[in-house]
């Protein structure tokens, strides 16, 4: 583990194997060699972002395990975007709209928010920008699934095919909250996009949708009565924290584990 390395033309890693390994290394050894987007961090609520280098992926059930509403598999595409390294937290909530509506409180500052609705997100959202100049907001489902997957990357899981490594699920998590980072990242530095507390995106929901999705920028059907819900929490099964899962909840639901992390252009 070499580290984190600072970005630059032309930059290079050299690894002197044996080194490390004086007797080699057996046959078939895999190599992995993560990178993380550029960041930032917000200085109304001190969010860190993470750059995210769009590109094009297979979206859906690709392990051939998953529901109905995750198929077909279809290819999309999305631009650059900027995504929330956390899981928005009760501290940041609270310093944007002066109250906390988390049933887990004494979890602490840094435990991701919950109890909010979709709708009470734009509320926060409309807040936020107006106080940071900024234009953030829900990530699309495409965006999700995307960053969830180390950038499309095939993983069952954010940040692999270990659950216990990435996620607090009903398996790990004592059936609470969990303060936002203690699991391991996936490929773009995020964390927490498996478990923890479901994601609110801004799509409109429809099972169907993949069927009928164009595939560059979707953003969902036109209307629909429910939102999408993304990552599965510390409530739910392991199959439920899949990158490809797909929930739905009524906008106005307010559950005490539906929280959300912010998305926002790339400029």
């Amino acid at each position: 583990d070499v580290g984190k390395v600072k970005t630059g033309r032309g930059k290079k890693i050299s690894w002197n194997i044996l080194q490390d390994f004086p007797r080699g290394l057996r046959a078939g050894v895999d190599w992995e060699l993560a990178t993380t987007g550029d960041a930032f961090t917000d200085s109304a609520t001190g969010m860190q972002m993470v750059f995210v280098k769009g590109g094009c992926y297979q979206m859906g059930d690709t392990f051939g395990d998953g529901y109905a509403n995750e198929k077909p598999v279809h290819e999309v595409c999305v631009n650059d975007f900027y995504i929330g390294k956390y899981e928005v937290t009760q501290g940041q909530w609270q310093r944007i709209m002066g109250n906390n509506p988390s049933y887990y409180k004494n979890c602490g500052d840094n435990c991701p928010v919950e109890q909010v609705s979709w709708n009470d997100i734009q509320q926060f959202i409309q807040r936020l920008n107006n106080q940071s100049g900024k234009q953030y907001r829900l990530p699309t489902e495409a965006e999700w699934e995307y960053a969830a997957r180390s950038g499309g990357k095939s993983e069952k899981y954010a940040g692999g095919n270990d659950v216990d490594a990435v996620a607090w699920y009903d398996g790990n998590s004592g059936r609470e909250t969990h303060p936002v980072g203690q699991k391991q990242p996936n490929g773009l530095g995020l964390y927490d996009m498996s478990g923890n507390v479901w994601e609110w995106c801004s799509d409109w929901y429809g099972e169907k949708y993949y069927g009928q999705s164009f595939r560059d920028n979707p953003d969902g059907p036109s209307s629909g009565s429910y939102r999408v819900l993304r990552g599965g929490s510390w409530y739910t099964k392991p199959r439920y924290v899949r990158v490809a899962s797909r929930y739905w909840g009524n906008p106005e639901s307010r559950l005490i584990y539906y929280g959300f992390r912010l998305a926002g252009p790339a400029q």
